[in-house]
């Protein structure tokens, strides 16, 4: 199988060194095909940076630290289509050093531990594939990691298979933020899972077609929040679609990490599209015998389309109005205001 294609528009501009300007009080960085995102990443000092990436594809591993607090990565153009970052570790993937695997996490095309981290307009992208590496069991492949609070990203296409975006917390005591609006999330199993309070609003969660004959073929969300955060993950005004045939994928399934066994994962989809693709019968499962989903905080509210018809009530938790009342952009992420809610 070949590997999918994130061909960007203007892979052809002529390379030029990244090169610090002025724009207000942020401090800016140009990186134009030929450069390297990491090296710029590297030359921020302080807090209050842009780095801007012209149209082109980025076949590199970016990782920002947290001392990189407030920064901007965006894409020049308003078109993500246009601004490629994309790697192809997995899991399993060895280390050129010898010394192992990368691991779930160390897979990540993108990492950021940078409070304030906002970015936009461009694809973060991890194009490893299954079928061309029928030797690796650890199938995992991250495009981007997220944890730090405050974490914003918007019109951001984030395209993988297995573990597409991890949204996680600096530590397991920590309940960092984080915000996703107007981004398309593509993926097959577990592929928007974490531990963050991370609100997806009017995003768009596409499940992918898999050349397999059994089902469920995956999961969309795989949250594995903290037992004492009141709020987990949160879908709202979104919709989700698939390229695979009717009622072959979940909705979600719960993460309980053998390092955090007291998790109680939380998930609210409310007032979303939800397409055929998701089964509407039982569209929850277990990951582990152990921890049945039916014990966890998995709620729906005020769904529409084909995927969110309830005919089996017990299969489908609902919220009431005044439950829902508790589950929205403000409430999950409190003073912090990335927007004006609705």
């Amino acid at each position: 199988m070949r590997r999918r294609t994130f061909l960007a528009a203007g892979a052809g501009l002529a390379a030029a060194a990244a090169a610090p300007a002025h724009a207000g009080t942020r401090r800016v960085l140009h990186v134009r095909p030929g450069d390297s995102v990491q090296a710029a990443v590297d030359a921020v000092t302080g807090p209050g940076w842009t780095i801007v990436v012209h149209p082109g594809t980025y076949r590199e591993v970016v990782d920002v630290p947290a001392d990189k607090a407030e920064l901007t990565l965006r894409g020049a153009s308003r078109d993500p289509r246009a601004t490629v970052i994309v790697y192809d570790n997995a899991n399993g993937t060895r280390k050129p050093d010898g010394s192992g695997t990368y691991g779930t996490a160390g897979s990540a095309t993108f990492t950021s531990a940078a409070p304030g981290l906002t970015v936009r307009d461009l694809t973060l992208a991890n194009d490893w594939l299954r079928a061309d590496h029928p030797d690796i069991t650890g199938t995992q492949a991250v495009a981007a990691y997220t944890y730090g609070d405050r974490t914003h990203f918007e019109n951001v296409r984030l395209l993988g298979h297995q573990d597409t975006l991890f949204v996680e917390t600096t530590a397991l005591a920590s309940f960092d933020r984080q915000y996703f609006r107007r981004c398309r999330i593509e993926g097959d199993v577990d592929f928007v899972f974490g531990r963050a309070t991370a609100v997806f609003d009017e995003c768009h969660f596409h499940t992918l077609q898999r050349d397999v004959t059994f089902t469920p073929k995956g999961m969309v969300f795989a949250p594995s929040t903290a037992r004492a955060n009141l709020y987990g993950l949160l879908a709202v005004r979104s919709r989700f679609t698939s390229g695979a045939e009717d009622g072959a994928y979940k909705l979600a399934r719960p993460w309980v990490p053998s390092y955090e066994t007291t998790a109680w994962p939380s998930l609210v989809v409310r007032d979303s599209w939800i397409g055929p693709g998701i089964d509407p019968v039982a569209p929850y499962t277990d990951m582990r015998e152990a921890y049945p989903w039916q014990t966890m905080r998995f709620w729906e509210y005020a769904n529409s389309g084909p995927g969110a018809v309830v005919s089996v009530p017990d299969n489908r938790p609902q919220l009431t109005a005044a439950e829902a009342a508790a589950h929205t952009p403000h409430t999950y992420l409190g003073d912090w205001r990335p927007y004006a809610y609705r």
